[in-house]
């Protein structure tokens, strides 16, 4: 990793990975995500970024992700975005992982140093459901389990605000001083889910952690659409049915529903067709199948 070629500069990426990109409220949704194949994530504007099956070149300015769980398609490309910022000369990325896998991630950043014959310097960090993290003063990212073929996580960035207290809205600006002066906090924080990034899992995922279908953006996997697929089978492989999704309709109280992760199996036209013969019409104008 050393030729001029490689130090190309920033301004003119490399496309070595598809991405779809939308914005949403001034956030921009960038990614692309198909089942088994590769999975990966960023919200620009809050310098996140959600699992990391491949690394689109423009991907490497951000520098904190958060991983779903350990299945190839969603971690593979770590070293390499590790090892591209240093390349680069810029910091080492922060990346959170399920708890249970910090050692073996720190082993296989491990492995591929040695092989590589390269630094892939990277701060790696055990998260479990419960935990928040804070990204800055105006954002913080909760941390809750979904339920996949093994431990998985699924995350919920809230923007905080502060907003004063109803007891002293009727005070000037300088009583609010001067109260605020003596000690007593006049403001309380209030918070607004913006981005859920649920990785792969059964509808139990959704169900557990309520708060993601009040999220402006929710990112979910759709895996399975075919109507002789059965759910209950699915849910075995730790996945999600559009039967589920359905089932839940009245639930969704999201501005944008990106749906995506979609098997296989069939053809991105095929997909697109079931889905929108099936959608009620609650949902049509806010779920957005990302193909």
């Amino acid at each position: 990793m050393s030729s001029d070629a490689e130090l190309e500069s920033l301004d003119h990426p490399v496309d070595n990975a598809p991405v779809r990109s939308m914005v949403h409220k001034g956030l921009t949704i960038e990614g692309y995500s198909r089942a088994a194949v590769q999975t990966y994530w960023r919200v620009p504007e809050m310098k996140v970024g959600f699992d990391l099956g491949l690394q689109p070149w423009s991907f490497m300015t951000t520098p904190t992700w958060f991983v779903s769980h350990t299945h190839l398609d969603h971690i593979a490309a770590l070293p390499v975005l590790a090892a591209r910022r240093r390349m680069l000369k810029m910091a080492p990325p922060t990346i959170y992982v399920p708890a249970h896998a910090v050692e073996d991630v720190k082993r296989y950043l491990f492995a591929v140093q040695r092989l590589d014959r390269g630094g892939v310097p990277a701060d790696v960090i055990g998260i479990e459901p419960g935990e928040e993290v804070v990204l800055s003063r105006e954002l913080v990212v909760s941390v809750f389990a979904t339920k996949h073929t093994m431990p998985s996580l699924g995350f919920l960035v809230w923007e905080r605000r502060k907003k004063l207290k109803p007891e002293y809205q009727h005070l000037s600006g300088e009583q609010i001083r001067d109260v605020r002066l003596s000690g007593v906090e006049v403001s309380a924080e209030t918070r607004i889910p913006k981005v859920a990034y649920m990785g792969d899992t059964t509808p139990e995922g959704l169900d557990g952690f309520p708060d993601v279908y009040r999220a402006e953006v929710l990112i979910m996997e759709v895996t399975f659409v075919a109507p002789q697929e059965r759910p209950d089978r699915i849910h075995k492989f730790g996945h999600t049915h559009l039967d589920d999704i359905l089932a839940r309709a009245d639930r969704f109280q999201n501005e944008r529903i990106i749906a995506c992760h979609f098997s296989t199996r069939l053809h991105p036209d095929q997909i697109q067709r079931i889905i929108d013969k099936r959608l009620p019409e609650s949902l049509k104008k806010r779920l957005v199948v990302w193909l």
